[in-house]
């Protein structure tokens, strides 16, 4: 029974197929027969507002996702260095010469994938780097769906090059890759893969733009004067943030420089920050100390705010001061270079902030602004008391 009202239940489906690579029908059959009953519907809003395409296929269902510009966030996050996603790909091409329900043993693909790999240097397995390399590989070709571990533990050939597995293609290794307008080999860059995708959007590609920055990015900044994409999201906020907070459980937020989606409340499918993980709280804490002190910097046109490695360091040696006491352990104890670098990753990720490559300045971008943190009000009436206490 098809359902015609874009429901709450429809909106839960979209983020699954936003959230996730693929829906497999084995493993999720609820979202799967829920995505199935409003296909129409999500068919529709995906092509429309964003040019993608939705595959219902009767073992999965799969929402063909292309972003505006690859960003370093959207790799695959257990993957380390080129390697693995060298050994990956090689790992595909392997189950291409394999039938579903085909089985064989971590030796035949290691001998495949070592004839196969297109590195400047021969892979070579009495390598302990390669071998952790090959590890984290197959356990992604597992965990993705492409392949089935019959018998064995792909982590104990990280210690034990002689080990073996047995493996199982499934039916998903056929459909893991996604089609291209022509021959990937006929494309000589990333640039020029991501600029054929457009020449099968020849309707609305701007606001196709515009949708899949807002979806797939922390934030969208206005990138100068002339930007077309931050444009339209004036000219149009309003409609946007009708059309946005009817289908998704976002809602809008737009600002002189930055627009950014938000949710009022967490929810379970969704990637959002804050998290739960113990570096948030600095991040928070390190925003409000920003705030507070806003007045003493000088921000360019695009409200950013530039320091040294030396200033930033500084400040975080500032916000431990004035916050540290009721950080988790690890933070408390560590290092400023520690916690620096790692609030940096993390600004990174999350489009926070970056390193600017000619001058190394460190770039504080206004999305981090616009948090505050603090801690709860009964931690710090006991914390003042503890405070007079100590007088």
């Amino acid at each position: 029974m098809e359902v015609k009202v874009f429901d709450e239940k429809a909106q839960e489906a979209l983020s699954v197929l936003f959230e996730q690579f693929w829906i497999l029908r084995s493993e999720e059959p609820g979202y799967y027969r829920r995505i199935r009953e409003r296909e129409h519907q999500l068919k529709r809003y995906v092509m429309e507002k964003f040019g993608f395409d939705l595959i219902i296929h009767q073992h999965f269902i799969k929402l063909e996702k292309i972003s505006v510009e690859p960003k370093a966030w959207m790799g695959i996050q257990e993957f380390l260095e080129p390697m693995d996603y060298g050994i990956f790909c090689c790992g595909l091409a392997f189950t291409e010469n394999r039938s579903v329900d085909d089985q064989f043993l971590l030796s035949d693909i290691c001998e495949d994938i070592q004839d196969m790999y297109p590195g400047e240097f021969p892979l070579d397995w009495t390598n302990y780097n390669h071998r952790k390399s090959l590890v984290r590989a197959m356990r992604k070709l597992v965990r993705t769906g492409i392949l089935k571990t019959v018998d064995g533990e792909i982590d104990l050939f990280a210690t034990n090059e002689g080990y073996e597995v047995l493996y199982e293609v499934t039916v998903y290794a056929r459909y893991f890759m996604r089609s291209y307008p022509d021959d990937l080999f006929q494309y000589n860059s990333a640039e020029e893969i991501l600029a054929s995708e457009w020449k099968q959007q020849e309707v609305d590609q701007r606001r196709k733009r515009v949708y899949r920055k807002l979806l797939f990015s922390p934030v969208v900044y206005r990138q100068g004067d002339d930007d077309p994409d931050f444009a339209y999201i004036r000219k149009f906020r309003n409609r946007l943030r009708d059309d946005l907070e009817e289908h998704t459980p976002y809602r809008l937020e737009l600002f002189k420089n930055a627009a950014m989606l938000v949710m009022d409340e967490k929810k379970q499918l969704h990637t959002l920050f804050p998290d739960q993980k113990a570096i948030s709280d600095v991040v928070l804490h390190f925003s409000s100390f920003l705030r507070e002190r806003m007045h003493e910097f000088e921000l360019n046109s695009q409200g950013e705010l530039k320091l040294t490695s030396v200033e930033f360091q500084r400040m975080v040696e500032d916000v431990k001061a004035a916050y540290g006491h009721g950080w988790s352990k690890a933070y408390r104890e560590g290092t400023i270079a520690t916690i620096s670098k790692e609030l940096l990753q993390l600004f990174k990720e999350w489009e926070f902030g970056y390193i600017e490559d000619e001058t190394e300045m460190i770039v504080l971008q206004s999305a981090l602004g616009r948090m505050t943190g603090d801690f709860p009000q009964e931690y710090n009436l006991e914390r003042r008391h503890k405070d007079a206490e100590n007088k």
